[in-house]
């Protein structure tokens, strides 16, 4: 019985495939295309998020916001030329847009949020994160378009 299931389920995957036109060719060539730079210019995408605890990992996230640098400024960040720009004086070295000196006044309370920033940086996967001991220290350590997608 379970060999009869098998082979009915095989034969109508392959039903499927032959009844919408797709082949194994046609896939491989359809991954294959979306795998490749889509143009002259690397890959920039990410994905910006802040949390609420001392993990990423664990973390309760509170807002995200998407960043894309190439071909131009876009995503739902709310200065994303200004972050592409930052970003790109600071070759893509996220850890540079941290611990500038502010003038804010800042409690010693500990209620941890964590920055994360995941996605792909000139065509290159990245992925980091940073903690914080409270949202008022985030805010004065982070470049000012920085602090704004928290």
């Amino acid at each position: 019985m379970r060999f009869f299931l098998k082979t009915v389920g095989a034969t109508a995957v392959v039903a499927a495939c032959v009844m919408s036109g797709a082949s194994g060719t046609a896939l491989a060539q359809s991954k294959a295309s979306t795998t490749g730079p889509a143009g002259l210019y690397a890959p920039t995408s990410l994905v910006l998020a802040v949390g609420q605890g001392e993990e990423a990992d664990t973390a309760t996230m509170q807002r995200a916001v998407t960043l894309t640098c190439t071909p131009k400024a876009s995503g739902s960040h709310p200065s994303a030329s200004a972050a592409c720009a930052e970003l790109l004086a600071a070759n893509g070295e996220f850890a540079q847009l941290v611990g500038k000196s502010s003038s804010m006044a800042c409690t010693k309370e500990w209620k941890p949020v964590v920055v994360t920033v995941d996605g792909v940086w000139q065509g290159r996967r990245v992925a980091w994160s940073t903690t914080f001991g409270n949202s008022c220290e985030m805010r004065a350590s982070l470049t000012e378009s920085a602090a704004l997608a928290f």
